[in-house]
């Protein structure tokens, strides 16, 4: 049976679709629509998916509206709660010609999806799984026991926070008062907190009771006026702080009350990987499934309809540029102008280039962080990711503990030779690692081809677009960012 799950209506709209245990689709609305963080549907992403794959049997959404609305009423989002499209409208608006809105639907809750897109695609047989995001229906963080029985996926809720208590709004909330944009730069606030000098009484002017996540305020209103006095880089660090404080008593709980010491961590505060450095003093293995928002939800709603494990491989699972990975022509454009995109197979499945949309980097040149930030229309404080040979990565970088490997971005490491590769080192000298195993990949022989040409083991890799736009998607997109922003875009 082929399983659509849908993601979509409130931010980062994405479709997934399985085929018994295997997937076959996974993409994000924005890369269609070119709208960054596009919370819509669109025709474009269905059609990719259905002329490549046929029409699905079934579909599954990630989240219950009809509690949804309950939630939206409570806090007064009335024009939200009464203009609601039901998802068999939409399904007709923007396909028509599919008969998508004619299939039978499966509707699961909001972080119940996002646990199943963790659990189902780790290599886990028991897990404690924990969610933590802005906002669910009503749930804004929640601990899980996860466990198959006799093949199939069982759930079990043994903990959970609700609005208005929430500590991914805390952080959307912080994002706005320095300045940045909700719900889209959060992952800037947490590369400004480096350059900001720690308030920490900004702790207990919100939070009420970190173990329980409680705050004084409903920061679904956000805090604009919050202590003007204080720079946006200390607002950026004291609430990463607090982040932290937060993050460590919900791992607490987990630990205390949950299922072993298997961690699957999701939601959309799972990307914030200066603090997932510190997952490992609570569990011995983690996993985060490299697209924990609500994108990824499209996947865990398939999930939960096929009930069992997912044979999970790669994170490669959208637009596909044919082709062979062009390593000899990187590798010639890196020696000559020390930076290259590279558009190639197909796109990753999250918010994070891994190699197939991504622009790369020599990460030795002093000067190469301020160029690529330049190309990228970004803030020159922005740091930048190593991509390196799994092998070598702890002769380069301090591994926090659990994270011997970081094959999808997911957390920060202290860089053990700072002064050798500015490009990939934060202002704390720590880096967001991305490693990459003997998996044949694209980006694992060119890696290897740049380390016997160079001796040099890693990469500068950021995502292949600009401030405010979403990747490239396929060979059209490629073609405008050569043309607009002058770097060659490889295929």
């Amino acid at each position: 049976m082929n399983i659509l799950g849908i993601s979509a209506g409130f931010h980062d709209a994405g479709i997934s679709l399985i085929s018994d245990d295997k997937i076959l689709f996974a993409a994000h609305s924005e890369r269609y629509s070119k709208i960054k963080h596009d919370s819509e549907l669109n025709t474009k992403i269905l059609s990719d998916c259905i002329s490549q794959y046929g029409m699905p049997d079934r579909i599954a959404y990630y989240e219950r509206p009809w509690v949804k609305r309950t939630r939206q009423l409570y806090a007064g989002q009335y024009k939200e709660a009464f203009n609601f499209r039901s998802l068999r409208t939409t399904l007709r608006d923007v396909a028509p010609w599919s008969g998508l809105d004619k299939l039978p639907i499966d509707y699961y809750p909001h972080h119940l999806s996002h646990a199943a897109a963790g659990f189902q695609t780790s290599s886990f047989d028991s897990a404690t799984v924990v969610v933590i995001d802005a906002i669910g229906e009503w749930d804004t963080a929640s601990i899980w026991s996860a466990e198959y029985i006799d093949g199939r996926a069982r759930y079990k809720k043994l903990w959970s926070q609700k609005y208005p208590h929430s500590l991914g709004l805390f952080y959307s909330a912080m994002t706005k008062r320095a300045g940045l944009k909700p719900l889209d730069e959060e992952y800037i606030l947490m590369g400004m907190a480096a350059y900001g000098t720690l308030f920490v009484p900004l702790h207990s002017h919100f939070v009420t009771n970190r173990h329980l996540l409680e705050f004084k305020h409903n920061l679904h209103l956000g805090c604009d006026e919050y202590m003007p006095e204080l720079s946006n880089e200390t607002i950026a660090a004291s609430a990463q702080y607090s982040f932290e404080l937060c993050l460590k008593a919900v791992m607490e709980r987990a630990r205390q009350i949950g299922h072993g010491r298997n961690l699957v961590y999701m939601g959309g505060c799972a990307l914030n990987c200066s603090a997932n450095e510190m997952l490992g003093e609570y569990f011995d293995n983690i996993w985060i499934m490299p697209n924990p928002g609500d994108a990824g939800s499209s996947l865990g709603a398939a999930a939960l309809t096929y009930g069992k494990r997912l044979d999970w491989r790669t994170a490669f699972l959208g637009t596909d540029i044919p082709g062979s990975y062009p390593v000899k022509d990187v590798l010639n454009e890196l020696v000559t102008n020390k930076i290259v995109g590279v558009a190639n197979g197909r796109a990753e499945f999250g918010p994070r280039a891994l190699g197939n949309r991504s622009l790369l980097a020599d990460p030795r040149g002093p000067d190469i962080k301020d160029r690529v930030n330049e190309i990228k229309r970004r803030q020159k404080f922005r740091p930048f990711a190593p991509v390196i040979l799994e092998e070598l990565a702890e002769e380069y970088f301090a591994m926090p503990r659990g994270w011997r490997t970081s094959p999808y971005m997911q957390t920060v490491a202290g860089c053990l030779r700072p002064q050798e590769f500015p490009a990939i080192v934060h202002a704390d000298e720590t880096s967001r690692v991305q490693t990459v195993s003997k998996d044949g990949s694209g980006i694992r022989q060119l890696l290897e081809a740049w380390y016997t040409w160079t001796g040099c083991p890693m990469l500068l890799n950021t995502s292949l677009n600009i401030r405010g736009e979403p990747m490239v998607n396929d060979r059209a997109d490629a073609d405008r960012f050569e043309t607009l922003y002058g770097v060659r875009v490889l295929s």
